[in-house]
């Protein structure tokens, strides 16, 4: 079964909100208040990114919105593997779920951002041996999150006879989600996790992929999943995030002044590794133009052509999605 005709067995959509705590979100102070309201627009989940820079640490961040919020999900997206022992972080996310009464995502990476690690001293290692780095801690975790004991002896990590603790309140354990863009960390997600973000692809400079941003190249990554994770992928929940929002009501228009901003090489982080149409563009599933119905429309053909149904947005455009999330909540 292809991407494009996966009519049935779609699941239903669910919408994820995030905040960092930073500056442009009235910091700190601001962060629980932004879950909050995120809880009172309909989104399902709330996710804290895990950066080094200007923003809250995600674990003690999602520690007090288990007790700030009722029924938002809490998640990672995504935690940098390379910053955490699994044993620890095992520990950590067990007793975010407990606290919450079973509402922890965690989500986990390779680690992507070479200046953060660099800044602190923190061994930058090359993709291949990050990625092996993570295959080892998603087992790890698995048993730890069970709340059985693990032995594991690997490349990166000895674990001898810990039993994980406290025993999460989610059964059998608190799902995984794991991100990613390339063939190699997308088999790597479809072994091992629950919930799989279908990124872009980055350069060697980190920048985004404009050509990764097409529907085309979207249902590639989605059929790579398909195969990698074989009779597993009916129980995967597959993700994107919508870089842009912008409500407007011409579309076309807006998608125009979209290229003609990506030819003045704006946003700097996108690569323009392939010249775009208006249709490409209107129908990426990372860009949302139009109206609110129109944006319900084009996630419903998304989901249609793709099987992804859990959206994602960024934490400035949550008032500007809010809208949409009547318009197809419960599809």
């Amino acid at each position: 079964m292809t991407s494009a005709n996966a009519e049935s067995g779609l699941r239903k959509f669910r919408f994820g909100a995030g905040g960092e705590g930073n500056r442009d979100e009235g910091g700190a102070r601001k962060f629980v208040k932004l879950a909050q309201t995120a809880e009172e627009y309909g989104f399902d989940t709330f996710a804290v990114p895990d950066h080094l820079g200007n923003q809250v640490g995600p674990l003690a961040a999602l520690g007090a919105l288990s007790q700030a919020t009722d029924k938002i999900r809490l998640a990672t997206s995504v935690l940098a593997n390379g910053y955490r022992h699994p044993a620890l972080l095992a520990k950590e996310a067990t007793t975010i779920d407990v606290l919450s009464k079973g509402r922890l995502e965690l989500g986990i990476g390779a680690g992507w951002m070479k200046e953060e690690f660099d800044k602190a001293g923190i061994e930058f290692e090359s993709p291949g041996a990050r990625i092996r780095r993570l295959d080892e801690s998603l087992t790890i975790l698995d048993g730890l999150l069970r709340g059985e004991e693990v032995n594991f002896d690997g490349e990166f990590y000895t674990i001898k006879g810990l039993v994980g603790s406290p025993r999460p309140r989610q059964g059998p354990r608190p799902p995984i989600a794991v991100g990613g863009g390339g063939p190699k960390m997308l088999a790597l997600a479809a072994k091992h996790a629950d919930i799989i973000s279908v990124a872009t692809g980055t350069t060697a400079e980190g920048k985004l992929r404009l050509s990764d941003m097409t529907m085309e190249k979207t249902i590639e990554r989605v059929d790579r999943i398909r195969q990698a994770a074989g009779d597993r992928f009916a129980e995967i929940e597959l993700n994107w995030t919508i870089a842009t929002i912008v409500v407007t009501d011409d579309r076309e228009a807006t998608a125009e002044m979209a290229l003609a901003a990506l030819d003045r090489g704006y946003p700097p982080n996108i690569a323009m590794d392939v010249k775009l149409s208006v249709e490409d563009i209107l129908q990426s599933p990372y860009l949302a133009f139009g109206s609110f119905e129109q944006i319900a429309d084009q996630i419903r053909e998304v989901r249609r052509r793709t099987t992804m149904s859990y959206v994602g947005i960024f934490p400035t455009q949550m008032d500007a999605f809010a809208p949409v999330i009547p318009l197809l909540k419960g599809e």
